[in-house]
């Protein structure tokens, strides 16, 4: 059964394109949450030539960037072509929190998936209570810890 031809649908992929520029790269939808003691980013970049995704720290900042090349053979007629070339950019500030020696990448049905671990510094721990009976004498004056104003 033929489709019906949808004017609407052309005046809008028209409108869409003139104004809505894509200049430069594209920001890429993802996700970002903790699990445990390291941070998961998710990232969709449907499309992607794995070779072509690039992820580095420099300092605490995280870049990851990502190209989508077409291919097109000599003589093709194109009967229509909606998906388009792209360059994808993302960049977070990671904070101090975080073990930036151990990130981990993985790209996976146009998903990409960095794991992030959280430093040792910044994980929860339990301090341990001594107990002093009370006859023991105080510890004198030089060991105390002064409370800090602010």
């Amino acid at each position: 059964m033929p489709t019906a031809y949808d004017p609407f649908r052309d005046l809008d992929r028209v409108a869409s394109a003139l104004f809505e520029p894509r200049r430069g790269p594209r920001r890429m939808p993802m996700d970002l949450y903790r699990d445990g003691d390291h941070y998961v980013l998710t990232a969709d970049l449907p499309g992607i030539d794995p070779g072509s995704v690039d992820i580095d720290v420099d300092g605490q900042l995280l870049t990851i960037r990502a190209e989508r090349t077409l291919a097109a053979g000599d003589g093709v007629k194109w009967i229509t072509r909606e998906r388009e070339a792209a360059s994808f950019l993302r960049q977070l500030n990671l904070g101090q929190g975080v073990d930036t020696e151990r990130i981990s990448a993985n790209y996976t049905n146009g998903v990409l998936s960095v794991t992030i671990p959280v430093s040792e510094k910044a994980k929860p721990r339990k301090i341990a209570v001594e107990h002093t009976d009370a006859s023991s004498t105080p510890s004198p004056a030089g060991d105390r810890v002064e409370p800090v104003e602010q």
